[in-house]
């Protein structure tokens, strides 16, 4: 903390999202082939995860998206 602002570094990590995970979304991503708002589903169907756990790393993906540092 500097002063009264908390410096921010970005959102935390969820445990059960993968680097697998974070790259198959950038290749998706590059693939050009949907709207990335909808790949949801496509995680789910991937990865064989529950819809909150896609939502959660479609979530995370998209807060990070080109960072370095995820």
């Amino acid at each position: 903390m500097i002063g009264n602002t908390q410096l921010q570094t970005g959102p935390e990590r969820p445990e059960f999202v993968k680097d697998e995970h974070l790259a198959f979304l950038d290749g998706l991503r590059d693939s050009g082939s949907i709207n990335m708002f909808g790949a949801t589903s496509v995680i789910e169907d991937a990865f064989d995860v529950p819809y909150t756990d896609a939502r959660g790393i479609l979530v995370y993906w998209m807060k990070t998206f080109g960072k370095d540092d995820r």
